[in-house]
């Protein structure tokens, strides 16, 4: 049984190596939570785009939103985990890196069984794709409105624009919805939704100036 469970496991481990080496060039063609919401809404939105065809803007505004420090950490934001533990938040401390992962190859949930398993793959993931393919990925596959995936979704169902084409201030309030997307929209913002915005349109400023952008951006 020992036997069979060790070669299960190494079966599994190489399969996740070839499927990480595979979506570094190759664009993920579903994820379980668009399975999953497809299946409950009876439809989804979708439609991938290069980083070439994302705003700056947009892609700033995510990673100051999500994970300012997503240029200088190896998948870990330790910085952030230590003060989400030391305050007891339940979000917040989950990088870019570990989102992706989550979205691409495994499923949601808060189950110590798929933590360990992202934190597993996290630096897997660090080290075959650049971070610019990580947040290009991402700008892809996350949830950026009930049954809405990716940037250019989200911008063409929100305000009717392409991912190209967003303003600072779209751009935002896109990101602004990213912890819970089903239950805010950008295009009908709360006063407190318009105030996250407005933070993170200082945060993606910030990190164009000194420099937390620049392993994304050309």
């Amino acid at each position: 049984m020992a036997r069979f469970l060790v070669r299960a496991a190494s079966i599994l481990a190489v399969g996740m190596l070839a499927l990480v080496a595979l979506f570094s060039v190759v664009n993920p063609p579903i994820t379980w939570t668009m399975v999953s919401e497809y299946r409950r809404l009876g439809t989804i939105e979708r439609d991938w785009v290069p980083m070439e065809r994302i705003a700056p803007v947009a892609a700033r505004s995510v990673v100051a939103a999500e994970d300012a420090n997503f240029c200088l950490h190896w998948g870990f934001d330790v910085a952030a985990i230590r003060k989400a533990i030391e305050s007891g938040a339940v979000r917040g401390a989950s990088s870019i890196t570990q989102q992706t992962v989550k979205n691409v190859f495994l499923w949601q949930g808060r189950s110590w069984f798929r933590k360990a398993l992202e934190t597993l793959i996290t630096p897997v993931v660090e080290l075959f794709w650049t971070k610019r393919r990580i947040l290009e990925v991402y700008l892809n596959v996350a949830e950026m409105g009930e049954g809405v995936f990716g940037i250019e979704a989200a911008a063409r169902h929100h305000f009717g624009v392409g991912a190209a084409e967003l303003t600072a201030p779209q751009a935002a309030l896109i990101a602004a919805v990213l912890p819970d997307p089903k239950g805010r929209s950008p295009a009908r913002p709360s006063a407190a939704l318009n105030r996250r915005a407005a933070a993170i349109m200082d945060g993606a400023a910030t990190i164009r100036v000194d420099g937390r952008a620049a392993c994304f951006e050309d």
